[in-house]
C-alpha cells in the first residue's frame, strides 16, 4: 500500500499551524507548512477570538501544502460561533477567558438544573466557561435571539471549507449539553434552560466524512475540488490522546500545553458524587472511549510570565529561564495553578507573589525562582489529579505518558516523575497533529484500530524516559503546604 499525505489544521490557544503527515503501514512523518499567531481581540463587549484570521491562516497553510488526500481540523473546546438563518456568522466568537460567565452557573443555571443533576447527565467538570454557561450568559441577547445554528470552532471552520453543518462528538462532549451515557445531545437540559434544540446540529464521529472543498476554497488553495475534509477528534486533547504511544492499558496521560489535561482512558463514564466533588470530567474520546480527566492550568502560567517579563524589558528566553529554575532552591513556594487569580491575562509574576504572601510562603522575586515555583506546582497538581483519578475510577497506574508541547520541558517531565513516583514517557511533542492525521489515515484504510495507531506512534516518534528520583518525602511535604493550614512564614526569595 502506498503512503498518503494528510493535512492537519491544528489550532491552539496562542497559535495555529498546518502540518502534513505522510503515513503508511510502518511510516509516520510530519512536516509543518505554515504557522500563524492566534491573537485574541478585546472589544467593547469582551474578549473575542479573531476567527477570520485563523481561517485565513488555515487557507494559507493549505495553499502551501500541495495536494493532499484529506484535511482534518482540531481546536480547543467550549467556544462556538452562531450563524443566522442565512448561514452568516453573528460576530466574532467569545474567548473562554472572557469574564462574562462569572457567577452565571450559580445565578442562572443551577436554580433550573442543579449542579449534581447536571453532572449526572453530562459528567462534565465544572468550569465557569463551559458552553452551557456561555449560552446562559447570552440569554436575552439580540445575537442569541436571531441565531439559528451553533457551531463549535472546528465545526465552524469545516463549514467554511465545505458548506456542511455538523457537530463532532469529542468537542460536543465539552459543552455541558451532551449526555455522557447515551452520546447524544441532552434534550432535557436544553428544555430546562429554554435553549432552542434546533441550534445544535447533527453529531458526527471521528472518521466520518465532512464534505469536500467548496469551489472558491479549492481555487484559492490550489487543491483538487474533490479533496475531502474528514471529521477527526476535533477537540485537541482528544486528538492528543489518540497519539499517546501506550502499549499497555495501565497508563495515565498528561496532555500538556496551555492547559495540562491529566487523566485516564476508560470504557464508561464515572458519574459518582465523589467524582463530581473532585471536579473530574468525562469527555468523549474516539471509538466510544471516555477521557476521564481534570483540567489543570498548565504552561499558561509560564507563558504569561514570559509575556510580562518581555513587556518589562526582562529576559524571556525559555532555555535560560529553565536553567535558572533548575539552579533555584527547591520547594521554596508552591501555588495552586487553578486558583482563580491565575485565570485571566495579566501580570502573572506578581499574582504568583501575591498568592505566596497570602498563603504565608516566601514570595519569589527572581525569575528562576518564579519558574521553579510554577513547574513544581504543576508537578504537584499532576500528582494530586492522577492519584484521585486512579482512586475514583478504581484503575491502577503504572506509568505516565506526557505528550504535547510540555513534553519538551525536561525539568517539568522530571519533576512530574519525582512528584508522582511513576516513570514518565515524554512525547510525542506534536501529539495533537499526529492524532488528527492518524484518524484521517484510518478513514483511508492505512492504519487499523486505536491500538495499531498507538503502536505506529511508539515505533516512529522520538520518546524520552524519566525515572523517579530525589526525595519523595520532600514532595509529600510540599503537597501538604498547599492545604489551607499551611503556616510557612512569608518572605521574599
Amino acid at each position: 500500500m502506498h503512503n498518503l499525505t494528510f493535512a492537519a489544521a491544528d489550532l491552539g490557544a496562542t497559535s495555529g499551524r498546518v502540518i502534513l503527515g505522510l503515513v503508511g503501514p510502518s511510516h509516520l512523518d510530519l512536516t509543518e507548512t505554515h504557522r500563524f499567531h492566534n491573537t485574541p481581540v478585546r472589544l467593547q463587549d469582551g474578549l473575542r477570538w479573531d476567527v477570520l484570521a485563523l481561517y485565513q491562516g488555515i487557507l494559507d497553510g493549505l495553499r502551501a501544502a500541495g495536494q493532499v488526500s484529506s484535511i482534518g481540523i482540531d481546536t480547543w473546546a467550549v467556544d462556538y460561533g452562531l450563524l443566522d438563518a442565512d448561514g452568516a456568522l453573528l460576530g466574532q466568537p467569545f474567548h473562554y477567558r472572557d469574564t462574562r460567565t462569572e457567577g452565571v452557573a450559580a445565578h442562572d443555571v443551577w436554580p433550573k438544573i442543579g449542579a449534581q443533576e447536571l453532572y449526572q447527565v453530562t459528567g462534565l467538570q465544572h468550569l465557569p466557561f463551559n458552553t452551557v454557561f456561555q449560552l446562559a450568559s447570552a440569554a436575552g441577547s439580540a445575537q442569541l435571539g436571531i441565531a439559528r445554528t451553533l457551531l463549535m470552532i472546528p465545526d465552524l471552520l469545516i463549514h467554511w471549507l465545505t458548506g456542511s453543518i455538523g457537530a463532532e462528538e469529542t468537542n460536543a462532549s465539552t459543552t455541558g449539553l451532551f449526555d455522557a451515557r447515551t452520546g447524544t445531545w441532552a434534550g432535557g437540559i436544553l428544555d430546562r434552560l429554554s435553549l432552542d434544540p434546533g441550534l445544535l446540529p447533527p453529531l458526527r464521529s471521528p472518521g466520518d466524512p465532512a464534505g469536500t472543498l467548496l469551489p472558491h476554497v479549492a481555487a484559492y488553495t490550489g487543491l483538487a475540488p474533490d479533496t475531502p475534509v474528514t471529521t477527526v477528534a476535533s477537540h485537541d486533547t482528544a486528538s492528543a490522546v489518540v497519539a499517546v504511544p501506550a502499549t499497555t492499558p495501565d497508563f495515565a496521560y498528561i496532555s500538556c500545553g496551555t492547559w495540562s489535561l491529566a487523566g485516564l482512558e476508560l470504557d464508561a463514564p464515572v458519574l459518582s458524587e465523589e467524582s463530581r466533588a473532585a471536579n473530574f470530567t468525562n469527555e468523549r474520546g474516539i471509538d466510544g472511549t471516555v477521557r476521564y480527566l481534570r483540567n489543570i492550568m498548565g504552561m499558561w502560567l509560564l507563558e504569561e510570565c514570559r509575556r510580562t517579563w518581555a513587556a518589562q524589558g526582562l529576559p524571556d528566553d525559555l532555555p535560560a529561564l529553565l536553567t535558572s529554575a533548575a539552579q533555584a532552591e527547591p520547594f521554596t513556594s508552591v501555588v495552586d495553578p487553578d486558583a482563580p487569580e491565575f485565570m485571566t491575562p495579566g501580570d502573572m509574576p506578581e499574582r504568583i507573589r501575591a498568592y505566596c504572601r497570602r498563603t504565608n510562603q516566601p514570595a519569589p522575586s527572581i525569575q528562576g525562582a518564579v519558574v521553579r515555583c510554577i513547574l513544581e506546582s504543576l508537578a504537584l497538581a499532576h500528582r494530586n489529579t492522577l492519584r484521585q483519578a486512579s482512586s475514583l475510577a478504581d484503575r491502577d497506574i503504572r506509568h505516565i505518558h506526557l505528550v504535547g508541547g510540555g513534553s519538551r520541558n525536561e525539568l517539568l517531565c522530571q519533576f512530574t516523575a519525582d512528584a508522582t513516583g511513576l516513570p514518565v514517557i515524554a512525547g510525542p511533542t506534536e501529539a495533537t497533529a499526529l492524532g488528527n492525521i492518524l484518524v484521517q489515515a484510518r478513514a483511508h484504510g492505512l492504519v487499523g484500530d486505536l491500538s495499531a495507531m498507538r503502536s505506529l506512534v511508539a515505533d516512529t516518534q522520538e520518546l524520552r524516559h524519566y525515572t523517579p528520583r530525589g526525595n519523595s518525602a520532600a514532595w509529600a511535604a510540599a503537597a501538604a503546604r498547599l492545604s489551607p493550614t499551611a503556616t510557612t512564614s512569608g518572605k521574599d526569595s
